[in-house]
């Protein structure tokens, strides 16, 4: 974890399942929708979209549902570490 971050791991899941529900709603897809597109239940969206609880699979076929799964992917490439002191931004 990042020194640096304010974010919890609760607030990641509320953002990631805002993500599902905005995309879900640009398609103007209802659960029941995204559910037969998915193969998650419709019960087990509804609870995400609440509470952003979810098995890592069922995050991954909504997602595969309502984006691309490079664009998950991609989120696991390595990027540039932030500076750890000040010092180390001065330099640069």
């Amino acid at each position: 974890m990042s020194l640096l971050s304010l974010l919890t791991p609760t607030d990641v899941q509320e953002q990631l399942a805002a993500a599902v529900i905005a995309r879900r709603k640009a398609k103007k897809w209802s659960r029941q929708t995204l559910a037969e597109r998915s193969s998650v239940p419709a019960s087990t969206i509804k609870k995400f979209e609440a509470t952003g609880q979810i098995s890592l699979r069922q995050f991954i076929l909504l997602w595969q549902a309502v984006d691309q799964l490079e664009n998950l992917i991609s989120l696991t490439k390595e990027t540039k570490a932030m500076p750890a002191s000040i010092n180390e931004v001065l330099k640069t």
